[in-house]
């Protein structure tokens, strides 16, 4: 789906009104032409450099990771959520290339980080004392629900199918699993992330603490 557009319609504002506002965040060609970009409206005709500034002020203290071995779809998905949730930064752990259309443009206001392999990203967030927490389902996987997430960490996410590696599940300090209360066996990687980062802004950023282990709504 191209930029501007969502579900068909064009999406936006057009060309400015008026004598054009001063300071350096505004984009002359937008204030000209129009701006259909996939932004907040308080970011209208802010050039793009702008907004990544402005964004840069305020992100959040936690990253996201995912694994790509086999090019997954999820990735543009976690992205889009990263985005919208305001990570420090979404790290691609495996091949560089990955499917940016699920990302809807969100990846040129996001910084992404590559790690070729598992290695490179433990040790990079060794180096940045950051506790990696894998979300999946494995048999010492503790619930995201109770779980006391820390300021900074990196939630880190397996491709859909196969999940978490090994690897990745060996060097995390907590295994998270999110509770479900149907037939299917796991949800969506790109719907766990999405979950998992909002754990984390209900924590940080409004306050909740989880609740204690056993404790019923």
């Amino acid at each position: 789906m191209a930029e501007g557009r969502e579900a068909g319609h064009e999406v936006g504002v057009g060309p400015w009104e008026g004598p054009w506002p001063e300071g350096e965040q505004w984009d002359p060609e937008l204030l000209e032409h129009g701006d259909r970009r996939n932004v907040l409206d308080r970011y209208r005709y802010w050039r793009h450099e702008a907004i990544v500034a402005e964004l840069d002020t305020r992100r959040h203290e936690f990253h996201v990771a995912i694994e790509n071995w086999q090019h997954d779809l999820n990735i543009g998905t976690v992205v889009r959520s990263a985005n919208a949730f305001l990570a420090q930064e979404v790290h691609i752990i495996g091949r560089r290339r990955w499917n940016r259309r699920g990302a809807m443009v969100t990846d040129r206001y996001q910084h992404i980080r590559h790690h070729p392999s598992v290695e490179d990203f433990v040790e990079w967030a060794r180096a940045e004392d950051l506790p990696i927490l894998a979300v999946d389902i494995f048999p010492d996987s503790v619930p995201l629900e109770t779980y006391e997430l820390p300021r900074r960490c990196v939630l880190v996410f397996g491709q859909e199918g196969p999940g978490l590696t090994a690897e990745v599940h060996a060097a995390a300090e907590a295994t998270l699993s999110i509770e479900q209360f149907g037939s299917t066996r796991s949800i969506n990687a790109a719907s766990a992330a999405a979950i998992a980062m909002h754990a984390w802004v209900r924590r940080w950023v409004f306050g909740q603490v989880a609740a204690p282990a056993g404790r019923q709504p």
